[in-house]
């Protein structure tokens, strides 16, 4: 995999729109958490578009990232929200030139089409919080990991104990994100690089018939068939649903477990608050004890 140098004080990182409207108080206040750690911020000229629920038009958008792709002076690219939109511009941006100089994107939710995009070529990139968690939690575990890890201090974390967890141990580039996205793109040039990889998951709202759904097309599409491990995120605001008493991890364990590979339920990333940041397309481990903890490390 190709990973971007680490920053350091004097780093220059932009901030893009590639999805949803952004409030821009989020904006103007992450501006000033990230120039706090030392960084140079540069904004968009679209982040502040709107074009319905847009952050301006495709055209706007697709020029924006590629501004911020493109430029030689940037080291980082964060983007501002997630929301949607990115489905619609994705084949249009043009990635090759981070293969020769690589710069760290960062996100989560809608934002996962770009980490799919980066991992077709070989790029890692960061699943973490955005302008508005910034803005309001500068001084919270998720801001100040980012933080470690933008300037070199690579994740490790620990999990509790979860009754659902399945022991064993697995080490893979970790892909995945935000599971919605993720089905969306399945059968596409975008879709999961799975083989021999640890998958992470995690999802907002969605009634639990479909993440049913899509879990099922995981195992009907030969995911669970190549992947190492599974680490399963936040799956936040989710309405109890009777016909699934033991609700998403009862979905997830019924779908698993006749496969092998370890799997860690409730990892702290996803949309909630506590959204810790993880390297996709970084050599990860996982270890899932007996006792139903689980460590993964990415500090390898």
């Amino acid at each position: 995999m190709i990973q971007a140098p680490f920053l350091h004080i004097g780093s220059h990182i932009c901030i893009v729109s590639p999805s949803g409207v952004i409030n821009p108080d989020f904006v103007w206040n992450a501006k000033n958490v990230l120039e706090s750690w030392g960084l140079v911020v540069t904004i968009g000229k679209s982040v502040f578009a709107a074009n319905g629920r847009f952050a301006g038009t495709d055209k706007e958008r697709i020029a924006d990232i590629q501004s911020a792709i493109d430029d030689i002076n940037c080291d980082a690219i964060l983007c501002s929200r997630g929301g949607y939109g990115l489905v619609r511009i994705i084949d249009k941006i043009d990635f090759t030139k981070l293969q020769k100089r690589p710069k760290w994107i960062l996100g989560f939710s809608d934002i996962t089409l770009i980490h799919s995009a980066l991992s077709l070529y070989g790029i890692t990139s960061i699943h973490s919080i955005m302008t508005k968690n910034l803005a309001q939690q500068a001084n919270e575990e998720p801001a100040l990991r980012l933080k470690q890890l933008l300037f070199g201090e690579l994740p490790s974390y620990s999990i509790g104990y979860e009754g659902f967890n399945k022991k064993g141990t697995a080490s893979g580039n970790l892909v995945g994100g935000n599971l919605s996205v993720l089905y969306g793109l399945r059968g596409t040039e975008f879709d999961l690089q799975a083989k021999n990889n640890i998958l992470f998951i995690e999802d907002v709202c969605e009634p639990l018939y479909h993440i049913d759904r899509m879990i099922q097309n995981l195992r009907l599409g030969g995911i669970f068939n190549q992947i190492a491990g599974l680490v399963v995120g936040q799956f936040s605001d989710i309405q109890e649903d009777t016909s699934f008493p033991n609700g998403v991890y009862g979905i997830i364990e019924n779908a698993v477990k006749d496969y092998s590979f370890p799997v860690c339920y409730g990892f702290n990333a996803g949309h909630t608050d506590y959204n810790l940041p993880l390297i996709l397309g970084h050599k990860t481990s996982i270890s899932v004890s007996d006792k139903g903890d689980s460590i993964l490390t990415q500090n390898i």
